[in-house]
């Protein structure tokens, strides 16, 4: 057993924030990842996206695919401490998970949101809430979690501020309360004006350009008067808008902004580090540290013998995997599981069990991955993100525990909208493909659908999105050496049903009848209007739909 000191674990976990930044794609996630590992004094000089003005790859992006594109597809966690300004004690500890931002990728930023305290919204500026961001921002709120809004690439032309809160009330039904308002409109960004909790500018922060924005912006203080002074009516038109909302009631409120009503809301521009530390600043002082967690009802319910309800963070360790990576290292054929630390002290070399299987295994290999660089992990507390390699057949959504039994609820799936067949190219590697389905499958890369007509040879893939399936089959044949073949199916929707059910959908055109992975029956219809017609004719039919429809 762990020899953990509660009080040392409840102010470890008191200093954590743990977060993810979600967006569109190219909204500028990888910038603002890079921009705050700056700020935070882990690295020296920013990179950006693989291609952009000829910057540095981005750190946090590692795949060859993700290299390649220019986007985010695995998943990373960056850890680093951060003191705010003024801050007395210890610094905080930041535990930044990245996200993919493609949206055949959402299955996987979905997985993220369930092992973070809070999110941060980047929005492009000149864009608005565009289709993958109002997807997130549901699931955010569906969750419960807090979300902060940046306002990103304000040094580019765009739309005006108040356009922007207006569409995101309307949209999405949050009230953004400015803590940070730009001064100057988008494409002539000079600064922030520092809102107080009566919705009043007291501080102007005047930024300054660096060299390709690779390098922390000088920043500048004034008060009101000296802003006036110096920026005339852009000041003026900067504090005036504010002053509206906050008249509006757009101010402030921890309780309102923990609940979700509320979003604090700050403008940046990542590529000129502009608004940064302002960010990890807000991140420090309002998003919530890491708290207890349920366990799941049904394994309670379907228990014979004794297992935790609940776990505080003081605790016996416990934690939740939310990512399954494998092919991090070329060379090593080794697999990293990504662990949320939910309760007590993970200390490496502790023996843990699986909750789902019940067998217990030593953690002698864990580790802290930034981008494509591993660090062994000694110790680590609520809120912390630990990679543990080759540590059983852990998959996304179990629980590993020390002490009395606890199980969290099982990681939710998305809804796939896209279905191929996949097969090997050559007979005689079945061997493989077989072992390489079994992994990628328990990684949560595709789903994996299967039925007696089809076979074991003739699997289907299901995914959000089609790039899902190019990620698998270029796995499949760097980490397996399979080369794979993948023929669409027509099929376009999804449903859950039950065995009852499922003999008579059988029978109708236009649908087919699969098992996942997890044993849930799946119905594949060809279209909405086939699964409408039929849900019309036959009302008795379960056909559940999946998450994030």
């Amino acid at each position: 057993m762990s020899n953990a000191n509660p009080d040392t674990t409840a102010a470890e976990a008191h200093r954590r924030r743990t977060f993810a930044v979600i967006a569109h794609p190219d909204a500028g996630k990888s910038t603002l990842t890079e921009a705050l590992a700056l700020h935070a004094h882990i690295i020296s000089e920013a990179g950006a996206t693989h291609g952009k003005a000829g910057r540095k790859a981005t750190v946090s992006d590692w795949m060859e695919m993700e290299k390649d594109r220019g986007i985010s597809i695995a998943s990373s966690a960056l850890q680093f401490e951060y003191a705010p300004e003024g801050h007395e004690g210890e610094p905080f500890m930041i535990n930044l998970v990245d996200t993919p931002g493609h949206a055949d990728f959402s299955e996987d930023t979905y997985r993220v949101l369930m092992a973070v305290d809070a999110a941060v919204m980047l929005i492009d500026a000149a864009k608005g809430l565009e289709p993958q961001t109002l997807q997130l921002f549901r699931v955010c709120k569906a969750r419960g979690l807090p979300i902060i809004t940046v306002i990103n690439k304000w040094d580019r032309v765009g739309r005006t501020p108040l356009e922007l809160v207006d569409e995101i009330v309307k949209e999405i039904e949050l009230q953004p309360t400015p803590l940070f308002w730009p001064v100057g409109e988008a494409g002539d960004f000079r600064g922030l004006a520092r809102i107080n909790n009566d919705g009043e500018a007291d501080e102007y922060i005047h930024f300054t350009r660096t060299a390709g924005g690779s390098t922390i912006a000088p920043e500048d203080f004034y008060t009101p008067e000296e802003a006036a002074a110096r920026e005339g009516d852009v000041w003026e038109n900067a504090t005036e808008e504010a002053e509206l909302l906050a008249a509006d009631g757009a101010v402030h409120d921890q309780e309102l902004f923990l609940n979700c009503t509320t979003s604090p809301l700050i403008f940046a521009s990542a590529m000129l580090n502009f608004g940064v530390h302002q960010i990890l600043d807000t991140l420090c002082q309002l998003a919530p540290a890491p708290a207890g967690r349920n366990a799941d009802p049904k394994a309670l319910e379907a228990a014979t013998s004794a297992m935790d309800d609940h776990r505080d963070t003081t605790d016996d360790f416990s934690g939740v995997v939310f990512k399954v990576q494998a092919g991090m290292d070329k060379n090593h054929r080794d697999t990293l599981a990504f662990m949320r630390v939910v309760s007590g002290e993970f200390d490496r070399g502790m023996q843990i069990t699986h909750s789902q299987s019940g067998r217990s295994f030593s953690t002698k290999y864990a580790l802290t991955v930034f981008g494509r660089t591993r660090s062994t992990v000694e110790t680590a507390f609520p809120g912390d993100i630990v990679g543990l390699v080759n540590a059983g057949s852990l998959a996304p959504g179990d629980t590993i525990f020390e002490g009395r039994k606890v199980q969290y609820a099982p990681m939710p799936k998305f809804a796939p909208e896209h279905f191929r067949i996949l097969r090997a190219k050559s007979l005689g590697k079945y061997k493989q493909f077989r072992k390489a389905l079994e992994q990628l499958d328990s990684e949560g890369v595709v789903q994996i659908l299967k039925n007696d007509i089809r076979g074991d040879a003739n699997p289907v893939m299901a995914a959000v999105g089609p790039m899902q399936f190019e990620v698998m089959q270029a796995r499949m044949e760097v980490e397996y050496n399979v080369e794979t073949i993948a023929d669409p199916i027509p099929y376009s929707v999804a449903r859950r049903t039950t065995a009852e059910s499922a003999s008579e959908l059988a029978k109708q055109r236009g649908v087919e009848i699969f098992t996942r992975t997890d044993g849930e029956l799946i119905a594949l219809f060809s279209d909405k209007w086939r699964l409408s017609f039929i849900e019309k004719e036959h009302p008795d039919f379960v056909l559940d739909s999946l998450v994030a429809e």
